[in-house]
C-alpha cells in the first residue's frame, strides 16, 4: 500500500475520507446535508469518538481525538484507524484519505498506523488471491504538521511490521533455517545493513553446543546470522544487541508436544527472530543514529535423525554444561549460545525476543510482553515508556534467585527446565547464566501469533516486538 502526503489542503478527489478533529467537530468542514448534520449532531451528543456518516457512493468517517494523548487514547486512535480500514475495504474503495482538522500529527500518525497495519494480508498461497485482496492500495494524509522525514520513518515502520508478519506466517515448508538466511540477505541489500551468515561448519568450530543439539533431529542444517547497522553518527559508543529465537518449526523433539493442536501453529516459533530482523532492517532504512546488532540462531526441532534426548548433557558455547530434561525447552538452548556470543560486542544493552514459554502466554495472554532481566532501572523505565507508547506493554516478572535454585542439576552445571512453577521465570533465569552485561528478556509467546482478529494486529502473525524495538531505538538515537 502506498502512502502519500500533502501539506495543507489537497483538492484531489478521494471518496473514502476520515476527518480527524480535536475534541470539537466543526460541522462546516464536513459539508453535510441537513439530514447528515442532524445525524452527526446525534453522534456528538452520544459522545462517540469514531463514527461513519452514511452517504451513497462515499465512505465518510469522523474521529474525535483528545488534546492530550495517553497510553489508552493512543490505542483507541489506532483502533479507530483499523475500523475505518475495514469500512473502506467493505466499500471496495481503492483510495482513502485522513484529513487532519486540528488534531495534530501525533494523533494523525496513530490513526494512520492503525489503518495501515489493519490493511495487511498474507495471500501468497491463495489461488484466488486477487479476488481476496483488499481494495485499499493508496492512502493519503492531508496535514499541515507532518513532515516528509516523519512520514518516511512511519512508512518504514509499517513495512517492518509487514516483514515480520510475513516471516511468521510463512510455513516451514518454505521458511527453513537456511531459507531464513536468504530472506535476511535480501533485506540487507534493501535496507543497507551488513549480514554475516555462519553455516553449520562454522557453528561447529565455535562449539555452539545448544544450537547444534537442537538441530540434531533435523536433516536441514542450522544457521547463525549476525546483522549489523553501524552508522558513523551513532549516539551509542557500545552497540545495542538484539537476539531473536529462530526455531522455524517446533515439534518438541523427542519430548513431543502432547496436547491437542499444540503443533499446529509452531511455524510461529521464530517470531522473535522475525522481530529483530525486521527491526534492524528498519533501523538501517531509516538511517537511525544507533549502532545495532542482531543475532539469530535458527533451526527446526524434530524427533528424527540423532535427536538430542532427555538425559543428555550438552556443553554450551560458553563452556557451561546443561542437563537436558525436556527437549521441548529448546528455545533457551539456542538463545543461550547467542547470548554468550553477544558478549564479544561489549554491548550497552542486550535484549532477547522469543516465543519462549507457554507459561508467559498463560499468565498474561496476548495483551502484553512478559519481561525480566538485569538492566538498570533507568533502562527499564525507558523500555516501559516505549512499550506503553506503542501498546506493547511490558509485564515485568520477579527475578529472584530462588528461581535459579530450581535449575540446579545433579550431574551438570544446570538443567534446562525448572519444574512445575514459575516456568516463564525459570526460563529467564536459565538465560541469565549466559549473560555478563545489562540484559533484558522479552517473552512474546502470548502476542506473537493470535488465532482471532485483534483490530490492527490482525490474525495469525502480528509482528509483535517490532514497533516496541523501533520506538526504543528512535528514542535512543534522539529521533522523533
Amino acid at each position: 500500500m502506498s502512502i502519500h502526503y500533502k501539506k495543507g489542503a489537497d483538492k484531489e478527489k478521494v471518496s473514502a475520507l476520515l476527518y480527524l478533529f480535536s475534541e470539537k467537530v466543526n460541522l462546516k468542514d464536513l459539508k453535510l446535508s441537513d439530514s447528515e448534520t442532524e445525524y452527526v449532531k446525534a453522534k456528538i451528543k452520544e459522545e462517540k469518538k469514531y463514527f461513519t456518516i452514511p452517504r451513497a457512493g462515499e465512505c465518510l468517517a469522523v474521529v474525535v481525538a483528545p488534546k492530550t494523548l495517553t497510553t489508552q487514547s493512543r490505542e483507541e486512535l489506532r483502533k479507530h484507524g483499523a475500523s475505518f480500514c475495514d469500512a473502506v475495504n467493505a466499500a471496495k474503495e481503492n483510495r482513502a484519505k485522513v484529513v487532519d482538522k486540528g488534531a495534530g500529527k501525533a494523533a494523525s500518525l496513530e490513526v494512520l498506523e492503525g489503518l495501515a497495519l489493519s490493511n495487511y494480508q498474507f495471500l501468497k498461497y491463495k489461488n484466488d488471491a486477487e479476488k481476496l485482496k483488499n481494495s485499499l492500495h493508496d492512502l493519503f494524509i492531508e496535514s499541515a504538521d507532518l513532515d516528509d522525514d516523519e512520514l518516511f520513518r512511519f512508512q518504514v515502520g509499517i513495512e517492518a511490521v509487514y516483514i515480520a508478519r510475513d516471516l511468521v506466517n510463512e510455513p516451514q515448508s518454505y521458511l527453513s533455517a537456511v531459507q531464513l538466511t536468504e530472506e535476511i540477505a535480501g533485506l540487507a541489500l534493501r535496507g543497507g545493513f551488513k549480514a554475516e551468515i555462519l553455516n553449520k561448519a562454522k557453528i561447529e568450530s565455535l562449539k555452539m553446543g545448544g544450537l547444534l543439539a537442537v538441530n540434531k533431529g533435523s536433516n536441514i542444517p542450522p544457521t547463525f546470522s549476525i546483522l549489523e547497522w553501524k552508522p558513523e553518527n551513532a549516539k551509542n559508543k557500545k552497540p545495542i544487541v538484539l537476539v531473536g529465537k529462530g526455531v522455524v518449526y517446533d515439534t518438541g523433539g523427542l519430548s513431543l508436544k502432547p496436547t491437542a493442536n499444540s503443533m499446529d501453529y509452531m511455524k510461529s516459533d521464530m517470531a522473535g527472530a522475525a522481530a529483530v530482523i525486521a527491526s534492524v532492517y528498519a533501523a538501517a532504512a531509516m538511517k537511525l543514529p544507533v549502532h545495532v546488532v542482531a543475532l539469530v540462531p535458527a533451526t527446526d526441532n524434530r524427533p528424527g535423525q540423532d535427536a538430542y534426548a532427555p538425559g543428555d548433557v550438552i556443553e554450551m558455547y560458553n563452556g557451561m554444561t546443561v542437563e537436558v530434561l525436556n527437549t521441548d525447552a529448546e528455545g533457551r538452548m539456542i538463545l543461550a549460545d547467542a547470548l554468550s556470543y553477544a558478549a564479544k560486542f561489549k554491548p550497552e544493552l542486550v535484549m532477547d525476543f522469543a516465543t519462549l514459554t507457554g507459561a508467559a502466554a498463560f499468565a498474561i495472554g496476548q495483551y502484553g510482553i512478559v519481561t525480566m532481566g538485569t538492566a538498570s532501572d533507568k533502562i527499564k523505565k525507558d523500555l516501559n515508556q516505549s512499550g506503553d507508547e506503542v501498546y506493547e506493554r511490558l509485564a515485568e516478572f520477579p527475578f529472584w534467585d530462588e528461581y535459579k535454585d530450581l535449575l540446579k542439576s545433579e550431574i551438570a552445571d544446570i538443567k534446562n527446565i525448572g519444574g512445575p512453577v514459575g516456568g516463564a521465570i525459570t526460563a529467564g533465569k536459565f538465560l541469565e547464566h549466559f549473560t555478563s552485561y545489562p540484559w533484558m528478556h522479552f517473552d512474546i509467546a502470548g502476542p506473537a501469533f493470535i488465532k482471532g482478529k485483534d483490530s490492527y494486529r490482525g490474525k495469525n502473525g502480528t509482528g509483535a516486538g517490532v514497533r516496541f524495538i523501533l520506538n526504543y531505538l528512535k528514542k535512543r538515537g534522539g529521533v522523533k
